[in-house]
């Protein structure tokens, strides 16, 4: 799937994110914002990895706004994101379609 705009899902609450995409050209090009980065980052970045290869992105700016989220979350985050960038609002496939 290739991003056709920039898209962003989520908040800036505690235990949430919010994840913004927008297309790129240089592969993944991605920004961690988070107090726990020095515990988490490494699992955070694998988490919005995995969704985006998922998702067959190859080329993206993602930037993430950490604030606790749990994995499963972020992966909703990611997905929403990227759902809304390309105007995807019919059919989607929610509730873990997505491997």
């Amino acid at each position: 799937m290739e991003l056709k705009g920039t898209g962003m899902a989520g908040t800036l609450e505690s235990s949430d994110a919010q994840v913004t995409v927008e297309p790129g050209t240089n592969g993944i090009e991605l920004s961690i914002e988070s107090s726990v980065i020095n515990q988490y980052g490494r699992q955070i970045r694998a988490t919005v990895k995995q969704t985006l290869e998922n998702l067959e992105i190859k080329n993206a700016k993602v930037t993430v706004v950490d604030k606790g989220a749990l994995d499963c979350t972020l992966k909703a985050r990611v997905e929403g994101a990227v759902f809304r960038a390309n105007g995807v609002v019919e059919g989607l496939p929610w509730g873990g379609a997505i491997k």
